[in-house]
C-alpha cells in the first residue's frame, strides 16, 4: 500500500472525496464516456477529465490537481488517449485501504 498518510491527505478534501464517490458508478454520475478512446482500446469505467471538471464545477487546473493527488496516493488510475486523459478508481488499492482501516485502526 502507498504511504497511508498520503492516502488520508488525499481523502481529506471534500471535493477529492466526491470525485472518488462519483467514480464508483460513472455510468450514473457522468454522460456516456469513451468518445476519445480509439476503437479496439479499452479503459473500462473511466471518465474524461473534462466531464469530471464540469460536474465538479471547478477549473481544469484545480480538477487536474485533485486528480493528480488522488492518483499519486494510488487511489486512481489514468490512461491518456491523444490529448484526452481518462481516470478510474483503483479498486484494488481501495479494497486494501478498507482492509487496513478495518484491521489496523
Amino acid at each position: 500500500m502507498k504511504n497511508i498518510v498520503d492516502i488520508f491527505k488525499a481523502l481529506s478534501n471534500e471535493k477529492r472525496l466526491q470525485i472518488l464517490e462519483w467514480l464508483r458508478d460513472p455510468a450514473s454520475n457522468f454522460p456516456p464516456q469513451g468518445l476519445h478512446i480509439p476503437e479496439g482500446d479499452s479503459f473500462d469505467n473511466s471518465v474524461c477529465v473534462g466531464s469530471i471538471c464540469e460536474k465538479l464545477e471547478a477549473s481544469q487546473s484545480t480538477t487536474s490537481h485533485y486528480l493528480d493527488m488522488l492518483q499519486r496516493a494510488g487511489l486512481l488510475e489514468s490512461q491518456r488517449f491523444g490529448k484526452w486523459t481518462y481516470y478510474r478508481r483503483n479498486e484494488s488499492a481501495l479494497a486494501e485501504l478498507a482492509r487496513f482501516v478495518g484491521e489496523e485502526l
